[in-house]
């Protein structure tokens, strides 16, 4: 299957740069369409501001990349719980080792959807 996955090209100052274009406050990718985030903090996750990911189905999402800001941090348990019940998986760490390594997963076609907290 044909992938036309945003790349991230840059992160910091309150945003992303995606293919170009600058992207301001945090950030949802999913089924590779990028979209605003309303997500600011660790604090204000929850499993119904990933709605669109439970939303996409296993064909366009097996795990979710997590970044959680500007350092890592346990995801809430409602967060890795919802997660579970709905088969897709999970990796989290800090926004900037997200934003990077988002990039390489999906050159390596891997089905994933990014939720990445601005910093």
């Amino acid at each position: 299957m044909a992938r036309n996955a945003p790349s991230i090209d840059a992160y910091g100052e309150g945003g992303f740069r995606l293919d170009g274009a600058r992207w301001e406050g945090s950030l949802l990718i999913v089924a590779d369409a990028a979209r605003p985030w309303p997500v600011t903090s660790l604090a204000e996750l929850t499993p119904e501001s990933l709605e669109p990911v439970f939303g996409a189905g296993r064909a366009d999402v097996e795990f979710l990349l997590l970044g959680l800001g500007p350092r890592n941090a346990l995801p809430p348990r409602a967060i890795r719980e919802a997660l579970q019940r709905a088969g897709i998986g999970l990796e989290f760490m800090d926004t900037p080792a997200a934003a990077r390594i988002y990039n390489v997963l999906t050159a390596e076609g891997r089905r994933l959807a990014a939720a990445l907290i601005a910093v």
